[in-house]
């Protein structure tokens, strides 16, 4: 089913773009939702009139939240949970979870649906991105810790870790290059 967007349509298109999509979406949802209608060829002559619209209209979106995006961009959120010896979490940290703690953090109303992030399931740092329109997508600072520990520790603990790796790698490469002369003098032996 050929359909033209009247609305920015999230990971579909913009307004004005002709899409493919199937039937059941653009039936089931684009349609009824108003986002698009059908591509006929009186739809399409209007389509930069709904450019030009759908351009103005997001020019406006932006500026009224470029001050909210600004208040969200960096913001640090830490949770608290329970956690294994290994750091998988009993549980998981949702976005939901994320939503209704930035909401808190800034007073400004984030749904869950326009946090960008898969749930977590370990202790750590992590980014979420929350898109407010389709251009302003600040990104927010996730920090898990365990339950008692400080948020501090999970950093520190973080960059012990990355450092233990580096250096892991780093004697697997020369172990592995000591390794090689060894083999071809064996080889070269026989």
């Amino acid at each position: 089913m050929k359909v033209l967007l009247v609305k920015d349509v999230y990971k579909l298109g913009r307004a004005g773009d002709i899409k493919k999509v199937a039937d059941g979406y653009g039936r089931n949802f684009l349609l009824p939702q108003k986002l698009a209608v059908l591509a006929t060829e009186g739809a399409l002559k209007q389509v930069q009139r709904i450019k030009s619209q759908a351009e103005i209209r997001r020019s406006s979106q932006n500026e009224e939240l470029k001050g909210v995006a600004e208040q969200i961009n960096g913001v640090v959120v830490t949770f608290p949970a329970k956690a294994g010896e290994t750091g998988k979490l009993y549980g998981s940290i949702t976005t939901q979870d994320v939503a209704t703690a930035i909401s808190e953090k800034t007073r400004f109303e984030v749904k869950r649906q326009q946090v960008d992030m898969q749930p977590i399931r370990n202790l750590g740092e992590f980014t979420a991105h929350v898109r407010l329109t389709m251009d302003l997508v600040p990104e927010v600072k996730i920090i898990v810790h365990r339950e008692g520990e400080t948020a501090e520790s999970v950093t520190a603990h973080a960059a012990e870790e990355a450092k233990a790796e580096k250096e892991a790698k780093a004697s697997r490469k020369s172990s592995k290059e000591a390794a090689a002369p060894a083999a071809e003098t064996e080889a070269a032996a026989e």
